[in-house]
This record gives C-alpha cells, sequence and structure tokens, in this order.
C-alpha cells in the first residue's frame, strides 16, 4: 500500500503544480467566477503549493503526510462547494473530485488503516 500512496502524493502534487502554475489562467477565472478575489485566490494557490511540497517530502519523511493530504482534502471539498455553487458540468468536477479521494487515501495509508 505504501507505493501506491507514493503514486498518488506523486499525483496530487504534479497535478497541483500543473494546474496552478502552468495554467494559472484557468483559476483566475474560475476564482472570479466563484466571486473570490485575488487575495483568496493567492492564499488558496499558496497553501496547496506548500501542501503538494510536504506531500513529496513525505515521501522521505512519512511523518509530514497526513496533516498535508487532510488539509489538501478539505481544500479539494471546499472546491466541489464552490463547483456546485455555481452548477459546473462534472466535467470541472470530476478533477477536484479525484485529488480529494487520492488525499483521502493517502492519510488513510498514512494511518495503517488498510494494514
Amino acid at each position: 500500500m505504501t507505493n501506491l500512496s507514493i503514486i498518488a502524493q506523486l499525483i496530487v502534487a504534479i497535478s497541483i503544480v500543473i494546474v496552478w502554475v502552468f495554467r494559472f489562467d484557468n483559476i483566475e477565472k474560475e476564482f472570479k467566477e466563484y466571486g473570490l478575489n485575488t487575495l483568496m485566490r493567492s492564499a488558496v494557490g499558496s497553501a496547496k503549493i506548500a501542501l503538494a511540497t510536504l506531500l513529496v517530502a513525505g515521501i522521505w519523511y512519512p511523518s509530514l503526510v497526513l496533516i498535508p493530504a487532510l488539509l489538501m482534502a478539505f481544500l479539494m471539498v471546499s472546491a466541489q462547494y464552490f463547483h456546485f455553487k455555481v452548477n459546473n458540468p462534472w466535467q470541472k468536477r470530476m478533477p477536484s473530485l479525484f485529488l480529494l479521494l487520492l488525499c483521502l487515501f493517502i492519510a488513510a495509508v498514512s494511518l495503517n488503516l488498510f494494514t
């Protein structure tokens, strides 16, 4: 299970970097659509990048994994809320839902719930 958790950590971290660094124009549009200001967007982006970094560091230091996974899951639940709030189609909701499930899986492995 540990290897699957490491793969999940990398998927979450790489996805966050791709979206928040290389596809930032989409993030700007979405936050405007949700009615959130630039300060909130910057805070969320900074938190996600920091948490993604901790998930990668957790590959070598497993004690770092649980809290970032749970906090990232919370951010993904928040993303789901805003997708539902503006009635986005399922195609837009699926990435954050998938990342939410991965974060919960990472947290569960970190807590040894699968042994």
